[in-house]
This record gives C-alpha cells, sequence and structure tokens, in this order.
C-alpha cells in the first residue's frame, strides 16, 4: 500500500513554507540598502588598497576566525590573520588603478548576505603598464552587532596578482 498524504497535512506545509518565504524577504528588504553599502565600503577599501592605504580594509572585514578569502592571487586563506597577511602583500604592490563592482546581484537573509558581479577596472604593472581586470567575485557579508561585516571574498585569478 503507498503511503497517502493527507490534504490537510500538504496545505499545512505549503502554508508554512509560503510563510516562512514571506517573513525572509520583509526582513531581508530592511537590510539591503545596509548590505549595498557594505559592498560599496569594501569596494571603496579595495581602491584605497591599490594606493598602499589598508586601514579601510581593515574596517570592512570582520576579524573572526571564520573568515576566508581566494582573491585574484590564488590561495584560500582561512582567518583574519591569514586574510589580513594576504591584503598586506597586496598593499604593498600598490597597484593603482580603480576597481568596481558591476551587475551585482544580492540575496539578503537575516543574518547573512551574498552578492555577486563582476569587478572591472584597471590596474598597473610593475612596468607601470595599464592592465584590465575583469573577473567574477562573490563576497558574504555577516551582520555582527548591528553592522555587515565582509566574511568572505572569492574571485577569478588575475595573472598580475598571483603568488
Amino acid at each position: 500500500m503507498k503511503p497517502r498524504i493527507r490534504s490537510g497535512t500538504l496545505l499545512s506545509a505549503l502554508a508554512a513554507v509560503i510563510l516562512f518565504s514571506v517573513g525572509t524577504a520583509v526582513g531581508a528588504e530592511g537590510d539591503e540598502k545596509a548590505v549595498r553599502e557594505a559592498a560599496a565600503q569594501f569596494y571603496s577599501a579595495l581602491n584605497a588598497m591599490f594606493t598602499g592605504a589598508l586601514e579601510p580594509m581593515k574596517k570592512v572585514w570582520s576579524h573572526a576566525e571564520d573568515v576566508t578569502y581566494m582573491g585574484p592571487g590564488g590561495g584560500f586563506r582561512v582567518g583574519w590573520s591569514e586574510v589580513l597577511q594576504d591584503w598586506e602583500k597586496q598593499a604593498a604592490m600598490k597597484l593603482g588603478g580603480k576597481v568596481e563592482a558591476v551587475d551585482m546581484r544580492l540575496t539578503v537573509g537575516h543574518d547573512l548576505a551574498i552578492t555577486q558581479n563582476y569587478e572591472k577596472g584597471e590596474n598597473k604593472g610593475k612596468d607601470g603598464k595599464t592592465l584590465t581586470v575583469l573577473i567574477r567575485a562573490t563576497n558574504v557579508f555577516r551582520k555582527e552587532k548591528g553592522a555587515w561585516k565582509m566574511i568572505s571574498h572569492h574571485t577569478d585569478l588575475l595573472q598580475h596578482v598571483q603568488n
């Protein structure tokens, strides 16, 4: 005999899914602006880092041990101390130029948010020549003490910054 799902049980499950989804969407709408601002602050910090300034990057990141970084130079960094070391190396390169987020897609939950976009712009090579940047990026933010902090950044590789 096949088990039968009663229509009442099915409707109750469907209602729970709908209520959860609506509740999540409504809650997420309130944070969407804040996540977009956190993403804008990250890209501002990235451009400051191209000049050698690292303090803005330190402000946008969570300093927790579960943060991760897989940037254009390769490797997989875990924990704030490893991530910071990578940013310090990149800041010392003083790549110059500017990169911006293009075609950003945003998903916001209660305490986590994801942005996916292209990073488009230019850096300068060691020889001073302009190098095009056009890579994909995924950023993950977590709400910590009411502020959205970056906990993960993952991009395609770029030959001019690979380790």
